[in-house]
């Protein structure tokens, strides 16, 4: 089941988070409207909390693309010259090159993982 949150675009941080836990509460107990999990066009598929660390998701037709998060891992990495831990997590991008470039869905990737690395700029 993939519900949809129309307009995400048009949210703050806050209201995402109000609507997703509404409609994840709405699909556990198997109340969504069939509206409400067509018209999508982007998915994101999130298996790292059943320990996946990288997977690849399936786009759902008539979507243009979907992102597959896997889990957060400590992984030692060279930061200043000094070995540290930091905890990283693969993301991996699919897209219909039918409908976006390959190089539109890589710029997509690089803002998230700044978005991420930086998460002030979601306030």
């Amino acid at each position: 089941i993939v519900p949809v949150i129309r307009e995400a675009q048009n949210q703050n941080l806050g209201q995402l988070v109000t609507t997703l836990a509404d409609l994840t509460e709405r699909a556990r107990n198997r109340r969504l409207t069939s509206a409400e999990m067509m018209g999508s066009t982007f998915t994101i598929s999130n298996l790292g909390m059943f320990g996946i660390e990288s997977f690849t998701a399936i786009i759902n037709p008539p979507e243009s693309a979907i992102l597959a998060v896997g889990r957060m891992v400590d992984t030692a990495v060279v930061q200043e010259g000094q070995i540290v831990m930091r905890p990283m997590m693969e993301l991996t991008a699919c897209a219909d090159h039918r409908i976006s470039d390959g190089a539109t869905v890589a710029r997509f990737l690089a803002d998230l993982k700044n978005t991420l690395e930086n998460p002030y700029l979601l306030i």
